[in-house]
Formats: C-alpha cells, structure tokens, sequence
C-alpha cells in the first residue's frame, strides 16, 4: 500500500443543484485515527458515503490504496468496514448469529475463531446468545463494530457511532475505538463530541458549508480550547456563505 492510503483531490459532490462538498482534498496515511468535525449539512456523512463506495462524487478523485473509488469500487470494499447510523443487525438473532450471518456473507472460512475474538473485545461474548432486540444502544454500536471488523479490513469508517450514548456507554466505546486503531488500521469517525473526538483523534478535520476549514494533527490543539476554535472556523464559514 502507498504511504497515504486513502488520497481526494478536488471532490465536488451536488444533489441536483445544490452542492454538498465543495473542492475537498485531503491524504490520510496508514493508521492514523482523523476525527471529521462539523456542524449538521457540512457534507460529513456524504464524505464517508463516497469513501465507502456507497455513492459517487461529482467531480474529484478519490483513491483507496492507489485504487480509484470509481474504477474499481467493488474491490476498494475490501479495505473497508464502515457503522452508519442504521446497525445493520437483525433484532431476531443473536449477537453471534448477526456475526455469523455477515461472515458468510463475507466468505470465511470457519469464522468460530474470528467471532469469539470480537465479541471478546467488544466485551459482548458474555450475551453472545442473547437476542440483539434485548441490546441497549450502546452494546448495539459494540455489536456493529464487531461486525464492520469481520473481514479484519485496513480502513473502519465511522458516521457518529457515539450518538445517543449514555456518559459510560461512551466512555466504553471510546476505549474500544483506541484498543482497535493503531498502525495497521485507519479510523475515519464523525462525532458532535469534540472532546472526546479530540481524545481519539491523530488528525482533527472540521467540514464547514462543504469545505474543508481545518486540517491538523490534534497534537497542536488545546482540549480547552477545542471548542472556541471549531466555533472559529465554523462561524469564520457562515459569515462567508
């Protein structure tokens, strides 16, 4: 894989005529956690959408371990795991039984092993059997990461996992998210949390009205004075629009 894993160059992306994301570029390097700040309408979950394949830019380029997004798609599906807002569990089975359905889907071979793993690390395995329905919102977003980490992808994209969490149902998947970054594997997550985004994040990223306003390793900014600057460069956008 190159050095900067996944690379966007002009990205343009219009619904009709209205236009979401406006000249995007941007290069994120093998293991690095980047936290996508923004304000609701700034274009983050289009962004994760045409990183995931899931829909295609205007204009622009996006390439996923030197893989045009566009040229290829199905085999760029690979490097990725992605939790939206929709789980993609079915309530009816079991925390194993959903890990088992998508494993097969997949294509694993004897995923017994691979299962176990996750439900451990998610720390779901004690409620393995129990149906997904009986599951509160925070053990749902364990199980969906579970599931997006299956095929053991490079790249697990994340659309505000931490949305209507409790303070300890967070905490836990905070935890969770380090345990499962480090150098083999890259994190793109949307969050309204900039605290804890900032705690998570090796790169800090705020979408404003399409654009890209700020780009910096989080190691340059101040937990106390994460909120004054999103509101900076937010505000700095709205007043130009």
């Amino acid at each position: 894989m190159p050095e900067a894993l996944i690379q966007i160059r002009g990205l343009h992306k219009y619904f009709g005529r209205h236009r979401v994301l406006r000249g995007i570029d941007l290069s994120i390097e093998t293991g690095q956690t980047l936290i996508l700040l923004g304000p609701n309408g700034a274009g983050k979950t289009t962004l994760l959408r045409i990183l995931a394949t899931l829909s295609r830019p205007t204009q622009g380029e996006v390439q996923v371990a030197g893989v045009s997004t566009k040229a290829n798609p199905e085999g760029i599906r690979q490097y990725l795991g992605m939790v939206s807002h929709a789980p993609l569990l079915y309530g009816d089975l079991s925390a194993a039984e959903n890990l088992e359905f998508y494993a097969r889907l997949y294509g694993l071979h004897q995923p017994e092993a691979r299962i176990k793993h996750l439900l451990q690390q998610v720390d779901l395995y004690h409620r393995r059997k129990d149906m997904v329905r009986t599951f509160s919102r925070g053990m749902i977003q364990r199980l969906a990461i579970a599931r997006a980490l299956l095929h053991n992808p490079p790249i697990l994209l994340l659309d505000e996992p931490d949305t209507g969490l409790d303070p300890q149902a967070a905490e836990m998947l905070t935890g969770l998210l380090g345990d499962i970054g480090g150098r083999e594997r890259t994190i793109i997550m949307t969050t309204h949390h900039l605290e804890r985004g900032l705690a998570l994040a090796d790169r800090v990223a705020i979408l404003a009205g399409g654009k890209l306003v700020l780009d910096t390793p989080a190691a340059e900014i101040d937990p106390q004075g994460v909120r004054p600057l999103y509101d900076h460069f937010v505000n700095q956008e709205r007043r130009k629009a």
